[in-house]
């Protein structure tokens, strides 16, 4: 990645994007410029004047994966204490000055990195701005804000104990991913979170919370040059400092099939089958999202939902979805159903992972999935929000700033061999992980 060479650190490479999404008219202004500054701060701007409102997404890779083992929520814990005052004010300031221009403000942690979302109206840029570089740069992390977020964290974590598919969905990533940070709660447990003191907090944000490790998009009523003057002052002075990379354990399914049966009084049982996929920069990507589509994630017309609910009755809903980050991220089949009838739905969701895996797809199925990719695509990227999050998300896994106006032909190139291949390669149910919670006396599982 190129960065900017300019006498000052607001200056930048400008890259104008010839980022048309599909639905954008040919001979439209680009759908969004790229900036670098000379700090490494990378800044992704998507003109949208049609209305006077302009969202700001900040990611830092600063995610799960950035923290200690023995810290679990750590990185999550620094991601929501951001807002909760700074070095000029306080938590109470903070949300007074967002309250008073009408916008909104969200922090939070995931596996991959921390995110800040700053929404507000045009006119109030330059003061979101301001506060939104004193957060990222200069959080206080008192001590009271400390104590009073562990204990709403320990009670989330608390009520999220008592949600079985939330249980079911925990003991599949524990029982898949072991060591690895994907395989432990984003906001860590009742047991880690209380000892995290204040100083791990400064350690941890110090470490990553810097320019060349920031990426920023914004999209709504603002220029490209407008970005780049109001973000240089609000930013410019960041100073970058190195950044090591995690060193992680290796990620791959077990090396036989694991079943987890966790008892709960429960009339229905709640299941995931699944294991280890494949990590976002594969560029396998394209051909997994049409096979997710035939196989569980294409609604009433995939395979797993015609067999499970439509011909037997046993699940009103049953999915499965590729989840890919940083690293491999899972690939999940979920659903519940009756305990008497759970042995069975697992047999049947092993199944057919079999039979698409041996026997493939067909020409209709592959046709039916590249329409629906290719036309709810734009559908997607309808709001501010949901622009700037795709911003984040091609920078961050490197697809290229013209991700939008080639993402339709990559869908539309795909042959019934290629996903055969993937399917053959990335679906393995004799390695799968089995997680079923629910009255255990009733559920005969099919090993």
């Amino acid at each position: 990645m190129r960065k900017g060479r300019a006498g000052t650190a607001a200056a930048g490479v400008t890259l104008a994007l010839l980022l048309t999404l599909p639905s954008q008219p040919a001979g439209a202004a680009p759908f969004a410029t790229r900036e670098v500054l000379s700090s490494g701060l990378v800044l992704l701007t998507a003109e949208r004047p049609a209305l006077p409102i302009v969202t700001v997404r900040v990611l830092v890779r600063a995610g799960s994966l950035h923290e200690p083992a023995d810290l679990p929520g750590l990185a999550n814990l620094t991601a929501v204490l951001l807002p909760q005052g700074t070095a000029r004010r306080t938590a109470l300031e903070v949300s007074e000055t967002i309250d008073f221009v009408g916008g909104t403000l969200k922090a939070e942690g995931g596996q991959d990195v921390a995110t800040v979302t700053l929404t507000l109206l045009k006119r109030d840029l330059t003061t979101g701005l301001d506060l939104l570089a004193d957060l990222l740069r200069s959080p206080a992390f008192p001590e009271e804000e400390i104590r009073r977020k562990v204990q709403q964290l320990k009670g989330a974590i608390a009520q999220k104990a008592e949600d079985a598919g939330t249980v079911a969905a925990e003991a599949f990533a524990g029982a898949l991913y072991g060591a690895h940070p994907y395989g432990r709660p984003v906001e860590g447990t009742a047991e880690s979170l209380p000892a995290i003191t204040r100083q791990h907090l400064v350690d941890f944000h110090a470490r990553l919370y810097v320019p060349n490790n920031t990426l920023i998009a914004v999209a709504g009523d603002v220029t490209a040059a407008e970005v780049l003057a109001l973000f240089g002052k609000a930013f410019g002075d960041w100073p970058a400092r190195p950044v090591q990379a995690p060193s992680l354990p290796p990620v791959a399914s077990p090396p036989t099939r694991v079943v987890r049966r966790i008892d709960r009084e429960l009339t229905q049982a709640n299941i995931v089958v699944g294991h280890v996929g494949y990590p976002r920069r594969s560029p396998d990507h394209y051909a997994l999202s049409v096979l997710n589509y035939i196989l569980g994630g294409g609604g009433f017309t995939s395979r797993l939902v015609h067999s499970i609910r439509e011909e037997r009755g046993w699940a009103y809903d049953v999915h499965s979805r590729f989840s890919p980050g940083l690293e491999a991220g899972p690939f999940a089949v979920t659903l519940q159903t009756k305990n008497e009838t759970a042995g069975e739905a697992v047999r049947e969701v092993l199944a057919q992972l079999r039979r698409i895996r041996q026997d493939g797809i067909t020409a209709e199925e592959l046709q039916d999935a590249q329409a629906f990719l290719t036309g709810s695509f734009p559908l997607r990227y309808d709001t501010n929000a949901e622009v700037a999050a795709l911003l984040t998300q091609m920078e961050l896994h490197g697809l290229g700033m013209d991700f939008p106006a080639r993402y339709p032909d990559l869908i539309r190139a795909l042959t019934r061999g290629e996903i055969n291949r993937v399917a053959r390669q990335y679906l393995d149910p004799d390695r799968s992980v089995v997680v079923v919670v629910g009255k255990q006396a009733k559920i005969a599982l099919p090993f």
